[in-house]
């Protein structure tokens, strides 16, 4: 191979492979060790002679050297002041050795940079990602100053009042669907990568890129036009402060828009549980909470009472995974929970105690470690059957249940519902019980997730809402 042949297969290679096959070529052509060698290294994978000749480099302040040893010379070439081109060479060495390493420092110590620069890049991309889950968590956990005052350093600002879209796309297409959004909305969404659906897309959306007729959404529309493969579930409109709603609502809507042709869908309009019950609940959410709102660990590095409120509405909504968004190991979590149920006197395998402890946390949604109105609201407080014989109660627990009577119900809805509940929303017993495949179990509450327009069998789920309104139809005789 000429001298030209090699200075053009040197730039081919650091051009189309990168540093690691400029590198892996030179070894192979020179017949010797060839790599990069920190000129500041004492020690590394390297071999001794390379390393004492960067260091020489530095030392002498010059460009390159040549070390001769017994039977190998090491020739070192010197790269951005820190790195040095170095090979270690049985004796005697390819004659055109120091010319084709003295070609090769120059494209090689480029490529090594745009390599480096790539890598810093990566990491603040990462870093960027990490910022926006952690503002969504403090959305989701009532710290609205916060989160405004980290957003503001990232832009856009936080949209308020907004509209929630969960975006599910297929795996690796986040990213381009990150921009398509970024596109359709002039730069104006907030949008997050869901910390616990590696599919889903979270985009909070000012009104002016949301607004429509009730059966449809300009946003989601083009969306859904620009990816096909995607759907895309849309909440209601609402303040920041509704954040932890409007996600519940968008998910809800999503397991809707699965089904249809258009893939997106809105957030059926029906009566909200939390405004129902607030008046007849309140003074019994703020005693069930309190040993929560004033727990005080015992170490400072163990979880204070609103660390336990975020883990409880965190597993609330994503059970095992609520260890992605609180980024804890699921040992950390179990304890986590164990404590929350000594603290509340409640057993959380079962649905009833799940359900209780989800409707208390939407009735106290904002209150902070110390909340609580002490020993005097607890013993007047109500238990959670007086607070669901309320009428309002019993009006939303009709008017909630009322599809699965419709004209529109698959037969059997509400035998099949009522088996899943009874059995804390598990596939397998209920099955049984309705002498039915796990399959076929599935099956019909798919059917029922499109019926009622909420998400069943995925959470966040719908699951403690249909409890809580059977119990209060029950209780109304």
């Amino acid at each position: 191979m000429s001298r030209s042949d090699e200075i053009l297969k040197v730039h081919r290679l650091a051009h189309a492979g990168g540093s690691a096959a400029l590198l892996e070529w030179l070894a192979s052509h020179l017949g010797g060790w060839v790599g990069v060698v920190d000129a500041r290294a004492e020690h590394g994978p390297a071999p001794e002679a390379a390393v004492r000749g960067a260091a020489e480099l530095g030392a002498r302040g010059v460009r390159s050297a040549v070390l001769h040893g017994a039977d190998s010379a090491t020739l070192v070439f010197a790269l951005d002041g820190r790195r040095a081109l170095a090979a270690v060479l049985e004796r005697p060495h390819h004659p055109d050795a120091p010319a084709l390493l003295a070609d090769a420092a120059v494209p090689l110590d480029l490529v090594l940079r745009a390599e480096e620069s790539g890598r810093r890049e990566e990491r603040v991309r990462h870093a960027e990602a990490q910022v926006r889950e952690a503002v969504l968590h403090l959305l989701m956990n009532g710290w609205l100053s916060t989160a405004h005052q980290i957003s503001g350093t990232l832009g856009p600002a936080l949209p308020d009042p907004m509209r929630m879209y969960v975006v599910e796309c297929p795996t690796g297409r986040r990213a381009e669907v990150t921009r398509l959004c970024r596109e359709l909305t002039g730069g104006r969404a907030w949008i997050v990568r869901c910390p616990v659906y590696v599919r889903h897309l979270i985009v909070l959306a000012p009104p002016a890129s949301a607004t429509g007729s009730a059966a449809g959404d300009p946003l989601a529309e083009a969306l859904v036009e620009g990816a096909p493969d995607c759907a895309v579930g849309v909440s209601g409109e609402m303040g920041l402060s509704g954040a932890p709603t409007a996600y519940t609502q968008a998910f809800h809507a999503l397991a809707v828009a699965r089904g249809r042709v258009d893939r997106h869908a809105r957030f059926g309009p029906g009566p909200e549980l939390a405004l129902a019950a607030h008046g007849a609940g309140a003074g019994w959410a703020e005693a069930l909470l309190a040993p929560l709102h004033t727990y005080a660990p015992r170490r400072p590095q163990d979880p204070g009472g609103q660390e336990l409120r975020a883990t409880a509405h965190a597993w609330l909504n994503f059970t095992s995974h609520a260890t992605r968004l609180l980024k804890i190991h699921r040992n950390t979590l179990a304890a986590r929970l164990r404590l929350i149920e000594a603290l509340l006197g409640l057993d959380l395998a079962r649905l009833a105690d799940q359900a209780a402890l989800s409707l208390a946390l939407r009735l106290t949604a904002g209150a902070g470690a110390g909340a609580g109105s002490g020993g005097d609201v607890e013993a007047a407080a109500p238990d959670l059957d007086d607070v669901l014989r309320d009428p309002r109660l019993t009006d939303w627990a009709r008017t909630h249940l009322s599809g699965l009577s419709g004209p529109d119900a698959p037969p059997g809805a509400r035998v099949t519902v009522r088996a899943w509940l009874a059995h804390d929303a598990q596939l397998v017993p209920a099955a049984a019980a309705l002498g039915v495949s796990v399959p076929g179990a599935r099956k019909r509450l798919t059917r029922i997730e499109a019926l009622l327009e909420r998400s069943l069998l995925q959470s966040p789920s719908a699951r403690y809402d249909l409890w809580l309104a059977h119990r209060a139809e029950e209780l109304a005789g």
